[in-house]
């Protein structure tokens, strides 16, 4: 047997001096930061605790940059945030019981967004693991069983020499397709341990890529290619993997009408010819989707919100690129390729036959017409104005980050993120207090942009502790604050399902007054001064909020 094709890694000279004379004063959390910073990582969010003081005693020592949020559940959206605007994996630091299960909440929105955070939480000592009940503060009876329902893979290091290999599998885990959150975990006494290994360098881990039958391929693009009038839904593994452009000449080769789901916000230019925008719930674009011959899913399950809450029932071909194995054909059957988008769009752009269509911007600006018309009977124009000052005041290249609130579902629907991964929201699972620490993690990687936050006073009540990370960072963080004195959507669920409502009122702070107590500049404003005020606050350098009393009502969705 030949064994010409095995690789032989010598270290150099310089490699071997330096692994024969470590520095002194090292632990286990220098095995950490050391294999992060290996791996290519510059910055890590997190929250110290008594178990994981060995990993954050490290970050003295490192290059790493350490932000701290006051909540752990807020750095996991930070976190969240990091990764999908960078692409790269965000490390999140967690101490053991406690503080570990705050952050599970984030991590449920980074499975369902595909946002690649690698959790690394300490544990009791290791003596202690593995069953029975010890009396350790902050002992969990299963912690990784905790988590093991949410994240993509659990790792568990019990030695120092297990350190490198626990994070770069996690690593590696986290940026295969679909992205996602991954879980490490370490004993505190693994982490506080002083250790004579040689300092962890280069780290190899990267993902396999997830490359598309060609079969399947052959047969989408012969579809595609005959079909008399195809259609395109664009979901958020579009922008996860940096295919809009490929998702675009797509389109236009074989002249496909593009919707792109709420996840998928940005990934085809919203005013493009084709463009069908995000209007998912409105049954005009729901039928328009029906009556496709050959229907193009890319990266989405066609979920409850992207199949206008289970009511859309394809009669065409439907051909489902998907990189979550689990999502195909998952709520409507078809042809179910298991792929990267890029990767998976890059075949078709290669095989597919071009297909034009004059008529197709025609049916597009005739059904845009017809959501139009009907949005326009409701008369809601407090709304659609304060959106419309948002995108005024926004940069086009600022990113936003939207919580569970009335005026981000309008947004979902109506607001043009004009670039690719600007707009950001926690719809993936749902939970309040997302958009002001998932702009602050956004911030961070990259402060020479502002970034906007949008919550309603509810959710913003969830992080209301993260004023003081934004002003301790500078971070160039906008946020909008809608406070309509309560939960403003259940609110509304529960007055059209019973009449009355419980439990959604709410007494708030003074949130000017409240920022001010931080430091933080803010303004109260009404919908008429918006736009102005917005834009005075995202020129201006570091945090600060823009508080808009107001009580903002739904557009009716259509379903049937």
């Amino acid at each position: 047997m030949s064994h010409d094709h095995d690789v032989v890694l010598r270290p150099t000279p310089a490699q071997t001096e330096a692994a024969l004379a470590p520095p002194p004063g090292r632990n286990g959390g220098d095995l950490v930061a050391e294999t992060l910073q290996g791996l290519g990582a510059t910055t890590v969010f997190g929250l110290p605790g008594q178990h994981a003081l060995g990993v954050f005693d490290a970050l003295r020592r490192s290059s790493l940059t350490y932000v701290g949020l006051r909540v752990e559940n807020n750095a996991g959206f930070a976190a969240d945030a990091y990764g999908r605007i960078t692409g790269e994996v965000a490390p999140l630091l967690l101490s053991t019981g406690p503080g570990a299960l705050m952050s599970l909440a984030a991590l449920q929105e980074a499975a369902a967004a595909s946002a690649p955070v690698l959790a690394i939480a300490s544990q009791i000592p290791a003596a202690g693991l593995g069953g029975g009940r010890h009396g350790y503060l902050h002992e969990l009876r299963d912690q990784p069983a905790a988590a093991r329902s949410i994240v993509k893979s659990v790792h568990t290091a019990r030695t120092a020499s297990q350190i490198p290999s626990a994070i770069a599998a996690a690593w590696e885990s986290a940026l295969t397709a679909p992205h996602g959150p991954v879980w490490v975990e370490i004993p505190q006494d693994v982490l506080l341990a002083e250790t004579l290994l040689p300092q962890v360098t280069a780290v190899d881990a990267t993902p396999e890529e997830l490359v598309p039958r060609p079969e399947l391929t052959a047969v989408a693009a012969h579809l595609l290619a005959g079909a008399e009038r195809p259609a395109i839904i664009a979901g958020g593994g579009v922008v996860r993997s940096d295919a809009s452009g490929k998702l675009r000449a797509l389109a236009e080769r074989i002249s496909a009408p593009v919707v792109t789901t709420f996840g998928g916000k940005g990934a085809f230019p919203w005013e493009h010819p084709l463009s069908l925008q995000s209007w998912l719930e409105d049954r005009h674009i729901t039928d328009f989707l029906e009556d496709a011959d050959v229907l193009l899913v890319v990266g989405s399950g066609l979920g409850e919100l992207s199949s206008n809450y289970h009511t859309f029932a394809p009669r065409g071909r439907v051909i489902q690129i998907e990189a979550d194995a689990g999502k195909l054909e998952s709520n409507h059957a078809g042809i179910g390729i298991h792929a990267d988008a890029r990767i998976a769009l890059s075949a078709l752009l290669e095989t597919v036959d071009r297909r034009p269509d004059p008529a197709a911007p025609d049916r597009v600006r005739t059904v845009l017409a017809r959501v139009r018309e009907r949005i326009g009977a409701q008369e809601r124009t407090l709304e659609q104005g304060i959106l419309d000052s948002v995108r005024r005041a926004l940069p086009d290249d600022s990113p936003s980050f939207w919580d569970m609130t009335i005026l981000a579902y309008w947004a979902w629907s109506a607001f043009d993120p004009r670039r690719p991964n600007t707009m950001h929201s926690a719809q993936g699972a749902g939970g309040l207090g997302y958009g002001f620490p998932a702009a602050i993690g956004a911030a961070a990687a990259d402060p020479t942009r502002p970034v906007l936050a949008v919550s309603g006073d509810g959710g913003a009540m969830y992080s209301i502790a993260e004023l003081a990370t934004a002003k301790q960072y500078g971070a160039p963080v906008t946020w909008l604050i809608v406070d309509d004195g309560g939960y403003g959507i259940l609110r509304e669920y529960m007055t059209d399902a019973f009449g009355e409502t419980t439990g959604t009122e709410l007494t708030g702070p003074d949130f000017v007054a409240l920022a001010h107590s931080f430091g933080v500049p803010a303004v109260r404003t009404s919908p008429g001064n918006l736009e102005a005020d917005l834009a005075r606050a995202l020129a201006e350098p570091g945090p600060s909020v823009v508080v808009l009393p107001a009580l903002l009502r739904m557009f009716a969705p259509t379903h049937l």
